[in-house]
C-alpha cells in the first residue's frame, strides 16, 4: 500500500500497534453510528484487530484503507478509505463501483482533516485510473455531506443500492 502525504497529514497503512486507537475511536457511538447497515462498537482489543483484518481484506492494487496521522505530532486522527462499494442484497457483495470515505476521532473534528485527507485520496484515485468515485452517507450525517460538497462532489439524491440502506449518494 502506498502512503499519501498532504500538507498536514500522512495517510499510511494501519498497523497492529494502532489497535488501541482503533478501539478508542470505534467504540464511540458518535463515530460508529453512521458506519454500515448494522453499526456496532468495537468492544475490545481483539475487535480492533478484527476490524483491521477486515480493512486489509478490502484492499487490492487500487483500493486501500489508511490511517490518518498528523505529520507534525504523529498523533492518529482517523481513517480514510477508497474501497469497492458493497451492493445491497443478502448477502451483500462488492459492487463494481468505488467509494471514498472518512472516519475521524471526535478530538479531530472541525479542523478540516476529513477534507484534506479525502482530497489526497481523490488524487490517488485519479492516479490509479478510477474515473468516478462515489460517497454514501446516512441522510442525517450532514457533516459528511458537507465534506462531499467541499470536495466538489455532486449530490445525486438518495439510493438504496448500497449497504442495504437508504443513503445520500455523491459522485466526483
Amino acid at each position: 500500500m502506498r502512503s499519501l502525504i498532504s500538507p498536514r497529514l500522512l495517510l499510511r497503512e494501519w498497523e497492529e500497534k494502532d489497535a488501541d486507537f482503533i478501539l478508542d475511536m470505534y467504540s464511540r457511538q458518535e463515530v460508529f453510528r453512521f458506519l454500515g447497515s448494522n453499526p456496532q462498537a468495537v468492544r475490545d482489543h481483539d475487535g480492533a484487530l478484527a476490524k483491521l483484518a477486515r480493512w486489509r481484506d478490502r484492499q487490492d492494487e487500487r483500493h486501500a484503507v489508511w490511517a490518518i496521522q498528523d505529520r507534525r505530532s504523529g498523533r492518529l486522527l482517523g481513517t480514510a478509505l477508497l474501497v469497492r462499494l458493497m451492493a445491497s442484497g443478502d448477502p451483500m457483495e462488492p459492487a463494481d463501483e468505488t467509494e471514498i470515505g472518512w472516519h475521524l476521532h471526535p478530538d479531530a473534528w472541525g479542523n478540516g482533516y476529513a477534507t484534506e485527507a479525502a482530497n489526497a485520496v481523490l488524487a490517488y484515485a485519479a492516479r490509479m485510473g478510477l474515473p468516478t468515485v462515489l460517497a454514501v452517507s446516512y441522510p442525517e450525517n450532514t457533516a459528511s455531506q458537507a465534506v462531499c460538497r467541499r470536495l466538489g462532489m455532486r449530490h445525486l439524491g438518495q439510493t438504496d443500492r448500497y449497504y442495504n440502506l437508504t443513503c445520500e449518494l455523491f459522485t466526483t
